[in-house]
């Protein structure tokens, strides 16, 4: 009695300890002990025992292991056993029982066993622990389809949810599948099923889930759809293209459906087989672009359309989506006769019909990018046959067409440390062939759908889901002087409204009446947008600016010239790259400023100045002189100062339109020096190309005596430059603060494998080697703690005075 009020008080004590997932939870388990807390503390359990039988609480009992060890039957077996001994003596058996241990559980109905165990023809062994091996095999025969079984590293969120329902209802309860947990749910019938059918290509497991989940295990929820589930000897069979596809274990398929409710409610039918873009396999779905468009954005474009074209618009136009996968765009339209949707796969057309989208459009299968082009680059629709005469013949007529669309977003890349992972080839279209006069664009997806759009419906007006790139990318300047379009209005929304895309980037809507014969051009300056967060809403508007790429700010700084010796190619502070770009020198250099792409995407992983030339990356730079250490720090602290978001991702740096004063010079020069990308150092014993290599630190800004080095610095190239320099109180601030620290650096003598991990073998250190020296000195304990903490306040006091100035002196717009 005691004991068990003990367990009681410590059941309502752990509902109040700190939770984390179950899985970690076991993944951490030392002992039986801790398994069994864990599963209480993740199934909220309360008023249990522990005993002989391991949990036990009015409503369900539990066998638990401390290891994946033991299979569900056996455990299943030892818990039965102590079900027997209570209904031998009489006892009341709960309605559920369940094993868990650290990697499985499994859930089954007492009902489902009882009748069972009344016929007594178990043969039990001495002890629940002791089972006999006719034990094992006759419980095992009866059970396997009646529990439950979970998979926690994959099915934790599951589990728990279906024994609380339970506990809750008296009944087990599957899960439904909506569209919340689509693609969860899809992620595990392709590791439970998919991979157990035989012959099947993983970019069909879409088509067979769908068929899959839309049947009820008798008959489908709809007809012709691309696959097919059909039974065999009461085993389930796929049938794609006329082929049966059978499972090569079923184990995986009982225990999938015991967890999961099928058919899914007939309200989310249709919709979720619309989301077929989204359960592509990653490798395909990068390849092809095909990236779904939430419902909640469609709504806002198709306001926007109204808004621009007039209410009347989907009566007025005529509309082509040529990359339409499955409607996503079209099922908001409400005159579908007026609609043509063409897609690469048939799979797609196929989902369509399935699913009633558009009955009344012209839907067909069609290669935009290679079918019906000539060897000339002329369209020719008898090539194909396969675009349908009414839309051929409403662009001969020159109707009002409306090209709606999400083209995919494949580029070709730049093969420097991407590997395996660029997508090689995917711009080898036909159309590509024939993009001659726009350089770099035509390797991208949906500038090539624009090419052939502008040849094929010149005066078309173009609604459109993309990047931003043709608007302000500096890669697409030739392109927007080829393409000539009058911007009608639009928004962006956040990258992350949509399923599959990762990163923070503005995906933009953008609507253009396009007009490629004309003689007069409509060059692209600047657009203004509404800006939509991820679930749509408005948040603000936002202008893209299309500059020249002259008056960028990574062509404003003359590169000096270089001499004939190799410079030591550098990929940190004072580690030597693996695998350099050999570069020369340049005389009377006193650093490096890399800074590589001109846009807020990259600035902040592509800015940094070494004591030698920097080749990580992707390359770009220039050496530093004391002719351009000015504009150097400047570069360096406009590309730093503003923090990439979303909605600044594509934004370009632009040289200053305003006069630059002595004050802001000197301001961005000592925010250089103490900033954490300032990788200067002083290093010996650096080995490349068979010989020793130094490093001298040019921009240590105190003397010797002014922080008690040891020793005499090799340079005192800042000290001079920053001699006549009047520095304003917030600069001075932090100039103070950082002498500070180099004293307290150069007061103590760091241990060995500080030494050695920083190469502080020089008395001309850098920043870079002072901070990080403090920071191991404060993480050891060892010595008295450096507070970092007063420089840090004057360097933000001298951040938050700059950053407003990158906008006014016109470095953004």
């Amino acid at each position: 009695m005691r004991e068990d009020c003990y367990e009681r008080i410590g059941a309502s004590i752990q509902l109040y300890l700190p939770k984390m997932p179950l899985y970690t939870e076991l993944k951490q388990a030392r002992s039986e002990e801790d398994v069994k807390d864990a599963y209480i503390r993740a199934l909220g359990l309360r008023g249990y025992t522990k005993g002989l039988i391991d949990i036990q609480t009015d409503e369900i009992w539990f066998e638990a292991k401390d290891t994946g060890k033991h299979s569900s039957y056996a455990m299943f077996t030892q818990l039965l056993h102590y079900v027997q001994v209570a209904l031998n003596k009489g006892e009341k058996v709960p309605p559920f029982l369940a094993v868990i241990d650290t990697e499985k559980a499994a859930l089954m109905k007492s009902t489902d066993v009882l009748p069972f165990l009344a016929k007594k023809t178990v043969k039990w062994g001495k002890s629940a622990s002791q089972y006999t091996q006719e034990a094992l095999d006759e419980i095992s025969a009866h059970i396997g389809t009646h529990f439950v079984s979970f998979k926690i590293s994959s099915h934790e969120e599951e589990f728990i949810s279906t024994v609380k329902a339970a506990i809750k209802s008296g009944d087990i309860i599957r899960t439904q599948i909506t569209p919340d947990n689509l693609k969860q749910v899809f992620d595990k019938w392709v590791d439970m099923i998919g991979r157990e059918i035989v012959g099947v290509a993983e970019e069909d497991y879409a088509l067979l889930f769908f068929a899959d989940i839309m049947h009820d295990g008798t008959v489908s929820t709809h007809a012709n759809l691309p696959a097919e589930l059909l039974h065999k000897n009461g085993s389930p069979v796929f049938n794609l293209s006329g082929k049966n596809f059978e499972l090569g274990n079923r184990e995986g398929y009982r225990r999938f459906w015991a967890i999961y409710h099928r058919p899914p409610k007939s309200e989310y039918r249709d919709y979720l087989l619309e989301r077929r873009d989204s359960l592509i396999p990653l490798d395909e779905r990068s390849f092809k672009g095909a990236y779904y468009t939430p419902l909640h954005v469609v709504d806002k474009a198709y306001d926007k359309l109204a808004e621009t074209l007039g209410k009347n618009w989907q009566k007025d136009y005529i509309v082509w989506d040529m990359c339409c996968g499955v409607g996503n765009l079209e099922v908001k339209h409400s005159n579908p006769r007026n609609i043509y949707m063409s897609t690469l796969d048939q799979a797609d057309v196929d989902v369509m019909k399935a699913t009633k989208t558009c009955v009344a459009a012209q839907r067909f299968q069609y290669d935009y990018l290679n079918d019906d082009i000539t060897g000339d680059g002329q369209i020719d629709y008898s090539l194909s046959n396969k675009v349908p005469q009414g839309l051929r013949d409403a662009i001969a007529a020159g109707k009002k067409i409306l090209v709606l669309i999400n083209p995919p977003y494949g580029e070709t890349g730049a093969g420097i440390g991407k590997g395996n992972k660029n997508k090689k080839g995917v711009e080898q279209t036909r159309i590509n062939a024939t993009m001659t006069d726009v350089g770099y664009a035509s390797k991208e997806l949906f500038v090539q759908f624009l090419a052939r759009i502008a040849k094929e419906l010149p005066t078309a007006t173009l609604a459109m889901f993309s990047t931003l790139k043709y608007v302000n990318a500096p890669n697409f300047e030739k392109f927007r002087t080829t393409w000539n379009a009058d911007y009608q209005g639009g928004f962006i929304v956040h990258s992350k409204a949509f399923d599959g895309l990762t990163g923070d980037f503005p995906i933009g809507f953008l609507i253009w009446k396009t007009n490629q014969g004309a003689k007069k051009r409509t060059p692209i300056t600047e657009i203004s947008v509404e800006v939509l967060d991820k679930k749509a809403q408005q948040i603000g508007e936002k202008k893209f600016y299309n500059l020249p790429s002259g008056t960028y700010l990574n062509v404003w700084m003359v590169k000096p010239e270089t001499n004939d010796e190799l410079a030591l190619p550098l990929s940190n502070a004072f580690k030597v790259s693996n695998n350099p770009r050999l570069k020369k020198s340049c005389d009377a250099m006193v650093g490096y400023l890399y800074a590589s792409n001109n846009d807020l995407q990259h600035a902040g992983q592509e800015t940094l100045i070494t004591s030698s030339i920097f080749t990580g990356g992707n390359g770009g730079g220039a050496y530093i002189k004391i002719e351009n250490l000015w504009q150097a720090a400047i570069i360096f602290t406009v590309r730093l100062l503003i923090r990439h978001s979303w909605t600044n991702h594509s934004d370009q740096f632009l040289q200053p339109s305003e006069t630059l004063t002595d004050e802001f010079k000197a301001d961005c020069l000592i925010w250089m020096l103490f900033h954490g990308k300032n990788l200067t150092a002083g290093a010996n014993g650096l080995e490349w190309n068979g010989k020793q290599w130094s490093l001298v630190n040019h921009f240590i800004p105190f003397t010797e005596a002014e922080v008690g080095a040891p020793d005499r610095f090799e340079s005192d190239f800042m000290v001079q430059y920053l001699a006549d320099k009047v520095l304003s109180p917030e600069a001075q601030a932090v100039l103070n603060a950082g002498r500070s620290l180099w004293q307290a650096y150069f007061a103590h003598t760091d241990v060995r494998t500080v030494r050695d991990e920083y190469k502080l073998n020089r008395a001309d250190v850098g920043w870079y080697q002072v901070r990080n020296a403090l920071k191991a000195r404060n993480a050891s304990g060892d010595t008295v703690p450096v507070n970092l903490e007063p420089f840090e306040l004057v360097y933000q006091t001298l951040t938050e005075k700059l950053r407003p100035q990158v906008f006014s002196l016109g470095f953004l717009r």
